[in-house]
């Protein structure tokens, strides 16, 4: 049975309480109020950039409809310096400072996407308590408040750390709470978790992740490869008999550090 926490009545968010969140089939046509109201501009604040992102996310191989409705409801761009603004909406990463990156978006989607195919995700159409390990510049956060109970993020870096605070306030969501620390250790104060999500990885994981795993719970995290020199998306499942580890298709992230910089 799981032990993943039930839904709140305010998390994660319906989509009729974001503004301008179109429905998963709404390309042509977006759903406010009741009303179709078709997309103006392709300035970056226009919501016919961002669905022009979930329709190239969906061909790529995106399906989960909650996954792409969350996509297309963050503003990357907001989470860019103003010089980067305009790659904001390509399928790229981008640098954030600190030799740090904003993931691909067509990567975020597809960690989100996998966490919501672990057992207690799928019974709870949520994924629950989440923990975030590398907040960087707040992007991927925004976009998993949407889909959970709530989220604590985890940045080594305070200047980071900082910086998507200021960010995250902008858009007033009161499910995520921001930590400055070493992600190596995860975050006892709030475990356990139903999904664990990581934007660094490493040769091994941290041992206080798995502990940190609720029951039925979905770990996905960027590791290399045993017997190569290949990083790959590895999930990791909780369940009666323990854990169950797979490997899935290859990426490229910076690697998982230990220590905090002030």
């Amino acid at each position: 049975m799981s032990v993943a926490t039930p839904r709140s009545n305010r998390f994660p968010l319906r989509l009729a309480q974001v503004s301008r969140l179109p429905q998963s089939g709404g390309d042509k046509a977006l759903h406010r109020s009741g009303q179709s109201v078709t997309p103006v501009g392709l300035g970056l604040d226009s919501q016919g950039v961002r669905l022009q992102l979930v329709q190239r996310l969906r061909k790529g191989g995106v399906s989960h409809c909650g996954v792409l409705d969350a996509m297309s409801a963050v503003c990357r761009h907001d989470f860019l310096d103003s010089a980067l603004a305009a790659q904001a909406y390509e399928d790229t990463s981008l640098p954030i400072g600190h030799g740090q990156t904003i993931s691909k978006p067509s990567v975020i989607a597809r960690m989100i996407e996998l966490l919501f195919e672990g057992e207690g995700a799928r019974k709870s159409a949520s994924l629950g308590r989440v923990l975030e390990i590398g907040t960087g510049c707040g992007y991927q956060a925004a976009v998993i408040s949407l889909l959970s109970i709530n989220l604590v993020s985890i940045e080594r870096i305070k200047a980071l750390h900082d910086r998507a605070a200021v960010r995250l306030a902008g858009i007033r969501r009161d499910n995520i709470r921001l930590v400055f620390g070493d992600g190596m250790f995860g975050h006892p104060p709030n475990a356990p978790y139903d999904s664990i999500i990581a934007a660094a990885g490493g040769e091994h994981l941290p041992a206080a992740w798995l502990e940190q795993l609720a029951p039925f719970g979905r770990l996905v995290v960027p590791s290399r490869q045993p017997g190569s020199d290949r990083q790959v998306l590895v999930v990791v499942d909780r369940n009666e008999q323990g854990v169950r580890q797979s490997l899935h298709e290859a990426v490229n992230f910076v690697p998982l550090i230990p220590g905090v910089v002030v």
